[in-house]
């Protein structure tokens, strides 16, 4: 049998999910492999993985995916992982750099700037040599994953994107979502999912078994996993997609 090439990404949000794939015993018909999200999204688009959790932003501009899971990596008010880092107020920043990592992060950046923020940025990429421990006086930097935990403390000014869009929408929002660019047997679909919830539903062996790599202090780490993130595709979440793919278009 082929297995099924899963590009799943590697922050700490995603520790419960990926615990779950791990402990089904998917494995034996799968091959994981941990990326940052724009990677994901790159390796299901060229056809380097079946399977990948993709940032929302990415699935509009890749054809023939179908989302294949429930589960999703969303939040519903703040995120903490997901920020607008600066020394300076909002008003007073007129420069921001983007996390190249996840594409979803930079358009909800730039629809809340257009949109909600009624300001005009000028915008920087970043790549893996950029520095994001330190920026300009005027500038903001847009950053995600675990590096939010330990570089947040080096910036006077946090502004949680999650949140910011929660005041804006009403609604909470989708960063990354199961997608498949091939037909996959049902019964795998089920058996995906089925590990996908049995990780979900077991936040504390997710915290235990994921300890020690762990940037984040257990409680931390569980406090962060149990309040900040869902992993629920449920209806609110699919409605708040499409409302962002709207505000996407208008960009």
């Amino acid at each position: 049998m082929k297995l099924i090439r899963i590009s799943a990404v590697r922050y700490a949000n995603t520790y419960p999910l990926i615990f779950g794939l791990r402990k089904s015993g998917i494995e034996l018909n799968a091959d994981i492999k941990i990326d940052h999200p724009a990677e994901c999204a790159r390796k299901v688009r060229d056809h380097e993985a079946d399977i990948g959790l993709v940032p929302v932003a990415t699935i509009k501009n890749i054809t023939g995916l179908e989302i294949v899971s429930n589960y999703c990596i969303g939040a519903d008010g703040p995120v903490k992982t997901v920020l607008l880092l600066s020394n300076n107020n909002l008003d007073e920043i007129d420069t921001i750099y983007l996390d190249y990592r996840s594409r979803s992060s930079v358009a909800l950046t730039r629809i809340l700037a257009k949109e909600y923020w009624k300001k005009d940025f000028t915008w920087k990429e970043t790549g893996s040599d950029f520095d994001f421990s330190h920026i300009p006086e005027n500038e903001g930097l847009v950053l995600i994953g675990d590096q939010c935990y330990e570089l947040e403390s080096n910036y006077k000014v946090r502004i949680d994107l999650a949140d910011e869009w929660k005041k804006f929408t009403a609604l909470p929002f989708v960063f990354a979502c199961w997608v498949s660019n091939i037909d996959l047997d049902p019964g795998f679909i089920d058996s995906f999912n089925k590990a996908l919830a049995y990780g979900v539903n077991n936040i504390a062996g997710a915290v235990d078994f994921y300890n020690e790599i762990s940037i984040m202090p257990a409680d931390i780490l569980s406090r962060y996993l149990n309040k900040n993130i869902e992993f629920v595709l449920d209806d609110k979440k699919r409605e708040a997609m499409k409302l962002f793919f709207e505000y996407i278009d208008k960009l």
